[in-house]
């Protein structure tokens, strides 16, 4: 088999994502020397609303087009600096090309040529090494292992920035934990789904939907949206809890005050008539009443991104019950993870590419989680595109959870597809894993 794939040329150019703000978007031909054919790869990059502050650097324009968020300088590194570096270099050892990139860039978070530069250009470079082996990208990534299919993290009910609606929580999502297929798992969450819409309706509450799809009524607390959620379940037919359990992403950087150290909700409050504020001991005490009363099996970013203490104080009290997964605290980075791990904070990682920059550091992440028995969830952004990769990568990395955004909108809807398809070709060796994707009860 031919060992060297070069890299004949890299391209990059501006397109709009979901929200119809700029991203970027690269192609990378390569020359198959066995052949003497082309392969192309192409590849685009997310964009957050809701953003850790230890992110790398999505590089922004910040002109008038676009209102600031054009990324035409973050193109151009890519087309007159990362182009010329890689011309010539071999696809296949997308190790060497992401060192080159991150040496290239010569700073800690990517803020010289842009995380969503580097990346586009890393995953595209995977993309047509693929494309130029005739394989599929998560048998080309994750190699003969490559098998298990993702548990959907469903988002049915949005909030916080995700959506323009009271509920201060950003993410309220469905895991179909008994299904026996993730084509099973996906009827189920589509139907819980529809279900929600109709007793939405039947109350008159708004069925208009987030950037991620679920939908975004006003509602007063995270009871009112958990009490929707059981009853959606089971109007569906099936029994929370037992076929479907409930996931969280709280999103608590957005509601913490660094000058009163307290964590404000400025949807309750309004419908409440009634300032809410919450100390971090109120926060976990609130989480702990939460997961006893209703099926909640994963909670993401409970609390602050830099609340270590109180992410210490939450694992004792409730890991080994849910999943607890650092997002804005982990932000795709091995060493913020090192960090966790020592001080024995969370039990799962989300795993964002576009936090990091690379191929390579992903991975990175994702291999030391699982060394140290910690979960990794597979993960979108809010601004999305076409671009299915992580479903791909999901599978070659057998994080056994992917969170993708609701059975609605195409740009969700392109991900678990493309996974219906790879549970078609995998065939037999296909695996959905159910509630042994989680290290609970």
């Amino acid at each position: 088999m031919n060992t060297y794939l070069e890299i004949k040329s890299v391209h990059a150019r501006e397109i709009l994502d979901s929200r119809g703000n700029p991203t970027v978007e690269a192609d990378i031909i390569v020359l198959n020397g066995n052949d003497g054919q082309f392969y192309l790869g192409t590849a685009a990059v997310p964009s957050g609303a809701s953003t850790g502050r230890f992110e790398a650097v999505e590089l922004r324009d910040g002109e008038p087009r676009y209102f600031g968020l054009g990324v035409q300088h973050a193109v151009k590194n890519v087309n007159e600096k990362i182009a010329p570096a890689l011309a010539g270099e071999n696809a296949l050892d997308q190790f060497r090309l992401d060192r080159l990139l991150i040496e290239l860039d010569g700073t800690e978070n990517k803020e010289n040529l842009g995380a969503n530069a580097t990346l586009s250009v890393s995953l595209a470079c995977a993309r047509a090494a693929a494309n130029a082996l005739s394989m599929p990208l998560y048998r080309y990534v994750g190699g003969a292992g490559a098998h298990l299919l993702p548990v959907p993290m469903m988002n049915i009910l949005n909030g916080g920035k995700h959506a323009a609606n009271t509920v201060d929580f950003q993410e309220f999502m469905i895991m179909p934990v008994r299904a026996d297929s993730f084509g099973g798992a996906l009827r189920i969450c589509a139907e819980v789904y529809h279900n929600l819409k109709k007793i939405l309706q039947d109350r008159g509450l708004s069925t208009g939907v987030g950037d991620e799809g679920g939908f975004a009524p006003d509602l007063p607390d995270a009871e009112s949206v958990l009490e929707l959620l059981v009853e959606a379940v089971h109007a569906a037919g099936y029994i929370p809890g037992d076929d479907v359990r409930i996931a969280m992403d709280a999103a608590a950087s957005e509601l913490y005050n660094e000058k009163t150290g307290m964590y404000h909700f400025p949807g309750e409050s309004s419908l409440k008539g009634q300032e809410v504020i919450r100390s971090t001991e109120e926060m976990i005490s609130y989480f702990e009443k939460l997961s006893r009363n209703y099926p909640i099996i994963s909670l993401e970013d409970a609390l602050a991104e830099e609340d270590w203490d109180g992410w210490q104080k939450l694992t004792e009290r409730l890991a080994g019950k849910i999943q607890l997964v650092g997002d804005d605290l982990f932000v795709t980075n091995k060493k913020r993870l090192a960090a966790g791990i020592k001080l024995g904070t969370a039990n799962s990682i989300l795993v964002k590419v576009n936090q990091i920059g690379t191929l390579t550091e992903a991975f990175e992440a994702v291999e030391l989680a699982h060394k140290n028995h910690y979960t990794a969830v597979m993960s979108h952004r809010s601004g999305e595109t076409e671009d299915t990769t992580i479903a791909d990568l999901a599978v070659a990395w057998n994080t056994a959870q992917i969170k993708t955004g609701a059975p609605c909108r195409s740009d969700r809807v392109a991900k678990y597809n493309r996974l219906l398809r790879i549970e078609e070709e995998l065939g037999k060796a296909a695996e959905y894993p159910g509630l042994l994707a989680f290290h609970v009860q």
